[in-house]
């Protein structure tokens, strides 16, 4: 596995020709430490492993790598398939012209289900089509607590994750956002 930067990873996930609406992610705390884990899955695009932590509120770090090629039989049951959770990923609008085009998409999806019986499942595809996500889906996640499937990830990957959680505590400790407050 090679260990990469996490948006560097974001950035193949985005660049990806893969069916946006196929990825899954799973996600919560770290087991130990400061920050989260995050896989991310596709079934023609493999799963994806990302340990991030906000150094400050202005800047995320982290790590990641791929961890699999592909979604078997044996990983696609942990990953959700319908969940209260929903993910998406998004390049940054790039100019004042695509923003007001994209903004011109949004408003018309939010009018069209303002005026119509809608689910909340079909506004969120929708409001994907129409930002242009490369990457959305359910998602099972747990801002305080690690969720099952995570756990489970974590050991079927269980070299993945000495390798990442040894480098990520490099980053973390360079950073001595692991000393608190002096």
């Amino acid at each position: 596995m090679r260990i990469r930067d996490w948006q560097d990873i974001l950035t193949d996930i985005v660049d990806s020709t893969a069916k946006p609406d196929d990825w899954r992610a799973v996600a919560g705390t770290r087991s130990d430490g400061v920050g989260e884990d995050m896989y991310l899955g596709h079934p023609d695009r493999g799963v994806f492993q990302l340990k991030t932590y906000a150094k400050n509120p202005f800047e995320v770090k982290g790590i990641g790598g791929q961890v699999a090629r592909r979604i078997d039989d044996e990983l696609d049951p942990l990953f959700p398939t319908d969940s209260a959770g929903r993910f998406g990923v998004r390049s940054p609008i790039e100019d004042e012209t695509q923003a007001e085009q994209t903004a011109s998409e949004l408003e018309e999806v939010i009018k069209t289900h303002a005026d119509a019986p809608t689910t909340p499942d079909a506004l969120f595809e929708d409001v994907m089509g129409a930002l242009d996500s490369p990457a959305y889906g359910p998602m099972e996640y747990d801002q305080y607590d690690r969720p099952e499937p995570l756990e489970d990830l974590t050991t079927t990957f269980e070299e993945a994750e000495r390798l990442l959680e040894r480098d990520f505590e490099d980053i973390v400790t360079d950073d001595g956002v692991d000393r608190g407050f002096q």
